[in-house]
């Protein structure tokens, strides 16, 4: 960045799986990046058990899953629900319902070794006390940052705020977060020595609503929705006492015998940013975005945020990014947060509504029976249904209508062989550059790819087919990838429009 001297490229704010996962991005990017953590060490605390079907996909491209100890193929749930109503989600070709029983802490571990092995600066013990103006115009952001040692402040190119639901980067830079307040209060455990059946589903009675699931031997994960508990500020302290009595009042069970490892609460706040981008800050995961905590999705559209952001704003501080690429992280994530505040708000009127909910409750129960409708939710809650409008602006309405289904929508895993052998489509990503599959070994098609050697890859490999599955290459000569695994062009018999959309999302070739 020329004007201003800089410390690093990124300052990423926070270390959950948001900001770790955009800080390996923006290094496989070649940007630097220093993540700055409050807390000393992590909490060992794990809101979340495992991830969506398409957060693994993003794992998967990146050559993370392996990390997890299940194998390059973890363990797959494919039944899952929609507020409650239970159902198959394979009705949806490729769908499950995703990774189960992988607490968060272990994701966060996995993401953080990979981070720093690609060189993140992690910095713990570190909270952002300052955010000096300049940024929405100036050629760079500073913020004042407090540790052990004192204070001190740090220079960037841009700052993104990863740093949660109270995000203090969202506050100081002005962002807007317009939404719903929340509701009521809800409580969440891991409870040693209560001895509990499991309520997998939730069991809803008179008095609210209540899960539990086994963690490990002696240790029980518990979800408690009591009617008419007022809502709290989540760093409020929740004993767990008061947990326990919530628990009797539902169910009639004492469990005030036992003990917890660790307990907090949430709510039914519903809100998001207005812009995910001001000048040079930006947000990503539940800074963005907070929701309630249905079907498990806040931790894996976070990691999708930054799968989205980082390759964006590491080509943006190199400065290969074409003019506008920057702001396609709002254009293509806002909408997907809409989405997601949708479903969780819709999932919780079914399951949390109390009596008046039951009429829905059934009629989901009826709709759900239909193939056509699993297909769909599986698709909202798996977040396999997302699909960019990655046409250039001047595009027609015709020529939208007429795109190949594929544009936009990710490339799902399928197996390749060519002269290098055997590969996978999302194996091919694992560098984090564009992919150019050239399935017709069309010298035309790598001979116009050759002037982004290094920023995309060209690889000519046949498709093989998959038992049982969509062949979703049938038909198609060549395929460009962008770094995130989302299709950005397709070719049938020709390379016409492929060193338009090389341009649009690479910048300039190196013969212009």
């Amino acid at each position: 960045m020329a004007g201003t001297a800089v410390d690093t490229d990124v300052i990423v704010v926070g270390a959950g799986p948001a900001g770790l996962m955009l800080a390996g991005e923006l290094r496989l990017g070649g940007a630097r990046v220093i993540v700055l953590e409050r807390l000393a060490a992590p909490t060992g605390q794990s809101r979340g058990l495992g991830f969506t079907a398409r957060a693994m996909e993003v794992f998967d491209q990146r050559g993370l899953l392996p990390r997890f100890g299940q194998g390059e193929t973890l363990a797959v749930s494919p039944m899952g629900h929609f507020g409650g109503v239970q159902f198959d989600y394979t009705a949806l070709e490729d769908g499950h319902f995703g990774a189960r029983g992988i607490p968060q802490n272990e994701t966060e571990a996995v993401l953080e070794a990979w981070a720093r092995e690609l060189g993140a600066d992690l910095r713990r013990g570190q909270e952002v006390v300052g955010l000096a103006e300049g940024f929405l115009d100036g050629d760079h952001v500073e913020v004042t940052v407090a540790g052990p040692a004192g204070t001190g402040r740090l220079r960037a190119a841009y700052l993104v705020g990863c740093d949660g639901g109270q995000s203090s980067i969202r506050r100081a830079a002005g962002f807007d977060f317009p939404g719903l307040p929340a509701s009521r209060a809800m409580f969440l455990a891991d409870v040693v020595g209560c001895g509990l059946e499991p309520r997998f589903l939730g069991e809803r009675l008179p008095g609210g609503m209540v899960m539990a699931a086994p963690l490990k031997e002696g240790v029980d994960r518990i979800i408690v929705c009591p009617h008419g508990t007022p809502a709290r500020d989540r760093d409020d302290d929740v004993t767990f006492a008061e947990v326990a009595a919530a628990w009797q009042h539902i169910t009639g069970e004492d469990i005030s015998g036992g003990s917890a490892e660790w307990v907090s609460s949430f709510s039914d706040a519903t809100r998001q940013v207005g812009t995910y981008r001001r000048g040079r800050v930006l947000l990503a995961g539940d800074a963005a975005h907070i929701h309630l905590p249905a079907g498990g999705q806040g931790l894996s559209t976070g990691v999708q945020d930054a799968a989205n952001l980082g390759w964006k704003l590491a080509a943006t501080v190199r400065g290969t990014a074409p003019a506008g690429l920057l702001d396609t992280y709002h254009g293509e994530r806002h909408p997907v947060g809409q989405r997601l505040m949708m479903n969780t708000r819709a999932q919780g009127t079914v399951f949390l509504g109390g009596e008046q909910s039951d009429p829905l409750r059934a009629l989901f129960a009826e709709l759900i029976e239909h193939d056509a409708v699993k297909r769909h939710l599986a698709g909202i809650v798996s977040h396999l249904d997302i699909r960019y409008d990655v046409h250039a602006p001047d595009t027609s309405d015709a020529d939208r209508a007429d795109a190949h289904p594929l544009l936009g929508r990710r490339l799902a895993k399928r197996p390749l062989t060519g002269a290098d052998g055997e590969s996978d489509t999302l194996r091919l990503l694992h560098p984090a550059r564009g992919v150019l599959l050239d399935l017709a070994d069309d010298a035309r098609v790598r001979a116009v790819a050759a002037d982004w050697a290094g920023r995309v890859d060209v690889v000519t490999a046949a498709a093989k087919p998959v038992e049982g599955a969509t062949d979703v290459l049938a038909g198609l000569d060549a395929v460009l990838v962008r770094p995130d695994g989302h299709v950005v062009w397709t070719g049938e018999g020709a390379a016409r429009g492929l060193e338009g959309a090389l341009g649009r999302w690479f910048g300039e070739g190196r013969a212009a």
